[in-house]
């Protein structure tokens, strides 16, 4: 048995709104015309389907295709993230946020002449 490491981009989930548009974040950094030939489609088709159109769908196999042929595992990573998060990662994650803002504050504080123990 192999164990699987997955290095997350932070906040990988939280930027996009959707699978769709994780694909299409991916398809444009590439190029349209350049993802199009790679999985066999025209390049107006596959616009039309990652713009939200209801004529043309992008498909589980086209993703496929489009991992294949790109090596963009992004849109893998983007839906581990939002369903296999471990909770007490994002907790430890939050708590860090928290320590952070709260020393950023106490500067802040000092800086404007309220020092107030903190």
């Amino acid at each position: 048995m192999q164990q699987l490491t997955l290095n997350f981009e932070p906040g990988l989930a939280a930027r996009h709104s959707s699978l769709k548009t994780c694909i299409a974040a991916g398809v444009y950094q590439r190029g349209v015309e350049a993802v199009a030939a790679k999985i066999d489609r025209s390049t107006s088709h596959l616009s039309e389907a990652l713009s939200g159109s209801d004529r043309r769908k992008f498909s589980v196999d086209e993703l496929e295709r489009y991992i294949e042929k790109t090596g963009d595992t992004t849109p893998v990573l983007y839906l581990v993230a939002k369903y296999l998060r471990d909770p007490e990662v994002s907790r430890q994650e939050a708590l860090a946020k928290v320590k952070w803002l709260a020393d950023q504050m106490g500067e802040a504080m000092r800086a404007a002449g309220l020092d107030m123990g903190l």
